[in-house]
Parts: C-alpha cells; sequence; structure tokens
C-alpha cells in the first residue's frame, strides 16, 4: 500500500523512546491497525509492530534481543505456515516502500515505544499454532536499532543462545530442558515423555553405580535459533543414548533419525536407543542397519543387543 507524499509529510512522528501511549491514541494520530501484532498505516509513512515478549514466550515465540545485537520479532499468522504476505511483507518491505518500523512494547491498552528499526533478515522457526494446535513454520524478522542502543537477551532462549558459546554444549543430566521446551513451552508433556524422562533418569542412576559418568548434550547447529537436545550421553563409553517410553515403528524410526541427527555433531562411537522393554526383531533389525544398539532394564540390570558396547553395565 503507498502512502501520499501528502499524508507522509502531514504528520510529525513526535514520541520518543520510553514514551507511553495508549493504543487507541496511537492509531487515532498515526493510522494502522487496531488489533494484531503488525499495523501498517495509510495515514503515515510507519508500520507500527506490537510485541509481548512473555506471553509470547509462552507458545514459543521468542521476541526481543537477542546475542547477535538484533530484535528478534516473529511475524503474524496463527494457523498454518506463516507467508510472507499482509502484515509480513510491510515489514520485508518497509525500505522499499518508504514507511518506517516503529516497535512498541505490549498489545492492548498502553503501549510503550521501543524506538526505530529496520528489518536486517529474516529467518523460519518452529512454533504451535495458536491454542495448542501442531507445530508450524513462523517468520522470525531480525531488526537493528536505529535510535536505542541493543540490549541484553531477556527470554529465556536469548539467555542460552548468549551462553552457548560452541556448537555442542554438556549440560547436567537433572535438567529437565527438552527440545519442546524452546518450541512449545506451554505444551504439558505426553505421558510418553514422562516415561522416556523416568527411563532417562533410571538408567543414569544405574550407570553412576557403576562408576560412569553422564550428562547430556545440547547442540546448535549453525543457522539454528532453537537448541537440540540429547536425552543421554555416557563420555568414558562414547556412547549417545535416545530413550523412547514405548517400543513402536514409529518411535523407532524416529530415534534412528534423532540419533543420526544428534551424531553430526557428537560424533559418538556408539549410539544406542533405550526403551522400556526388548523390541521385536525386525525392529532390532531396523536399528542395527543403522549402525544403533537397542537397549533395555532386565531385571535389576540392563540388555544391550550389542553386549560388547556395555562390557561391565
Amino acid at each position: 500500500m503507498e502512502v501520499s507524499s501528502a499524508a507522509a509529510g502531514s504528520i510529525e512522528w513526535d514520541l520518543e523512546p520510553g514514551d507511553v501511549i495508549e493504543r487507541k491514541q496511537l492509531h487515532a494520530k498515526y493510522g494502522g491497525r487496531t488489533q494484531g501484532g503488525i499495523g501498517p498505516s495509510a495515514k503515515t509513512p510507519n508500520v507500527m509492530i506490537f510485541t509481548d515478549p512473555i506471553a509470547g514466550e509462552r507458545h514459543g515465540y521468542y521476541d526481543g534481543w537477542m546475542p547477535d545485537g538484533l530484535f528478534h520479532y516473529s511475524g503474524e499468522g496463527q494457523y498454518g505456515d506463516q507467508r510472507m504476505l499482509s502484515g509480513n511483507a510491510s515489514i520485508l518491505n518497509h525500505e522499499v516502500e518508504g514507511r518506517a518500523l516503529r516497535v512498541f512494547q505490549g498489545a492492548r491498552g498502553n503501549v510503550t515505544y521501543l524506538g526505530r528499526f529496520v528489518a536486517a533478515g529474516w529467518y523460519e522457526a518452529d512454533a504451535p499454532e495458536t491454542g495448542g494446535g501442531p507445530l508450524r513454520k513462523v517468520i522470525v524478522f531480525k531488526l537493528r536499532p536505529l535510535d536505542i542502543p541493543a540490549e541484553r537477551p531477556g527470554t529465556k532462549l536469548g539467555r542460552l543462545l548468549a551462553d552457548q558459546r560452541e556448537t555442542v554444549t554438556e549440560v547436567d543430566i537433572e535438567r529437565l530442558e527438552t527440545e519442546k521446551t524452546f518450541v512449545d513451552p506451554n505444551r504439558e508433556p505426553y505421558e510418553a515423555e514422562r516415561r522416556e524422562s523416568k527411563l532417562v533418569l533410571d538408567f543414569s542412576a544405574y550407570l553412576r553405580t557403576k562408576g560412569h559418568r553422564v550428562n547430556r548434550q545440547r547442540i546448535l547447529p549453525e543457522g539454528e535459533t532453537r537448541p537440540l537436545l540429547t536425552d543421554l550421553y555416557v563420555p568414558d563409553l562414547d556412547l549417545l543414548v535416545e530413550a523412547k517410553g514405548s517400543v513402536t515403528r514409529e518411535n523407532m524410526r524416529m530415534a534412528v533419525g534423532q540419533l543420526i541427527d544428534y551424531n553430526r555433531f557428537v560424533r559418538a562411537k556408539y549410539r544406542a536407543v533405550l526403551v522400556p522393554s526388548k523390541p521385536r526383531p525386525d525392529l532390532i533389525e531396523l536399528a542395527e542397519t543403522a549402525g544403533h544398539a537397542i537397549i533395555w532394564p532386565q531385571g535389576n540390570s540392563y540388555t544391550c543387543s550389542h553386549a560388547d558396547w556395555l562390557p561391565d553395565v
């Protein structure tokens, strides 16, 4: 949408970073949508952007400052994959259209003007649909500040990325973070996930009685902004383990793929799927075809389909 030169020059922007204004008054003066997160104006050459980091983080939207010194902002579209249309396109094309990006904290009532920004690129991430629906692709814009300094990351994801110096970082086994923690943090764990967690903790406790050290590996692939988290790594055995709460073909296929993905970065000599009971022969063969073993509890001990991988367990 084009803004006429007459309209563009008729109203001067007079808000300073830190100013608070009622959203209704903001739109009455400068135009733009009165609802939603992105409000391109036909009245003035501005695109208003509204962000609520606390509410957004509960739904997998990590709007805010990131370690790259840019403000990352999730695009609009509540259902299905987000597309570069409407408000999203207005952010992408704001310079070509002669518009200023104005970012506000808050979405209703009084909002705080954060400052003027310019789009410095975008990327795609995963987040659930509104209302706890399936995961879909969301667009995340990287915005560079023009009239304020960059701030330290404030979201959980931003702080994690700031602390992650290497692609692979060791974390304590007791930390309950999962990959879903950073994609759909508001969702309650499924029963299968609770079973997986218990499997990992029980096996870890058993390994420790045998003198083995255990941990997890948090992986941040280049170009990604959501970490991967392995279930278990045993350094002295060089064993990478992925747990599944039930022995199904679907779970075995998923575990095999996850181990292949993780091991691109961990480079473990041995990889195994931890399950609650012995799988049927074809599923054991499936794991072995991928070079993986299967581990399951057996009485007070554990059995491995490759016995020589766990010589003293």
